[in-house]
């Protein structure tokens, strides 16, 4: 009986444990308004206002170590293209970052779980919080900046979701599955290219220094997006690694200017 009553706790314990991480819709609402609640995990997000809400720029970040306070690096960025643009700037945190939780997704640089920015489940999360973001801020047009996973996440949701984002800066991403990956499941850009919104402009940024993204990635698949159809353009960024790439001077420049142009 004692042993019963001891492994029936030993059970509960390790159900509460896991669960410990666990953040439902109320408690997400209950966090304040720089957390928001989409496709069953509460992301935390910073926001930087503009004139008006009816163009919003949305940043996504690529792969850290787990538990990475993000949005500690990636605000003052936000607020950078906030500045230079004076449109409504976001960026959030994804799954496993900052205080953003693990209901159901695990963080891009999970350990059991590789290639996380490949999964099709991925891309459709990040589709829905871009949907729910643009809600949240009644928006109509979203101009997105992704950086590494990010921008392998944000090119295949051009794909998948065509009309969702109206211009798209890409910096440092992969673009095609990997050979040792075909058969895998896993999905990239190349795959529904066909499908892109053909009136969307798109950057391709990548640094020449870049060990992580080399900068082959990013121009060999350049031909093949326009050849495809897209309105693309080119940004080389001369002695750039990977890290902090789209924050880089002629990063932000060329962003800005793609926004202008509207």
């Amino acid at each position: 009986m004692i042993r019963r009553v001891f492994l029936f706790l030993l059970f509960i314990f390790f159900t509460n444990s896991l669960l410990a991480n666990k953040i439902d819709k109320n408690q997400c609402k209950s966090l304040g308004d720089e957390f928001i609640f989409s496709s069953e995990e509460c992301i935390q997000y910073k926001f930087f206002e503009g004139d008006d809400n009816e163009h919003i720029i949305i940043i996504v970040h690529g792969t850290w170590d787990e538990g990475t306070n993000t949005l500690g690096r990636y605000a003052p960025f936000a607020e950078t293209m906030n500045l230079n643009t004076d449109l409504t700037t976001i960026t959030f945190a994804l799954p496993g970052y900052s205080k953003s939780s693990t209901n159901k997704l695990k963080p891009l640089a999970n350990k059991t779980e590789k290639n996380q920015a490949g999964k099709k489940e991925y891309v459709i999360f990040l589709g829905n919080l871009i949907k729910d973001l643009k809600k949240k801020f009644d928006a109509s047009k979203v101009t997105l900046i992704a950086h590494s996973a990010g921008a392998r996440m944000g090119a295949t949701l051009m794909g998948l979701e065509p009309n969702l984002i109206s211009n798209i800066a890409l910096v440092g991403g992969r673009y095609e599955v990997r050979e040792e990956n075909k058969n895998s499941g896993l999905i990239a850009f190349k795959d529904v290219i066909k499908n892109a919104n053909k009136n969307a402009k798109y950057l391709f940024i990548y640094g020449t220094e870049d060990k992580i993204s080399k900068p082959e990635v990013t121009t060999d698949f350049f031909p093949f997006a326009q050849k495809s159809g897209l309105n693309a353009k080119l940004i080389k960024v001369e002695g750039a690694g990977h890290i902090d790439l789209d924050m880089t001077d002629e990063s932000v420049e060329a962003i800005t200017e793609m926004i202008e142009e509207e």
